[in-house]
């Protein structure tokens, strides 16, 4: 899971994910806003991705086959 931050550059602040930016915004408020929902979406994704919620089969018929 990607580290959030957020940086001061001028008038704006840059929101970055493990050190790399992705994002500049002009106010504080709003990057603290845009990390909150990036780290919500990704805790709901780590819930659906969770091995006990995931298909133990393929869910489509050429997902099976394999390349010699």
């Amino acid at each position: 899971m990607p580290s959030y931050s957020m940086i001061k550059v001028g008038n704006g602040y840059v929101v970055q994910a493990n050190d790399k930016c992705i994002l500049k915004v002009g106010s504080r408020r709003k990057a603290a806003q845009l990390i909150s929902d990036a780290t919500d979406l990704l805790n709901a994704l780590d819930v659906v991705e969770s091995p006990e919620t995931a298909p133990e089969s393929p869910s489509l018929a050429h997902e099976a086959s394999e390349l010699p």
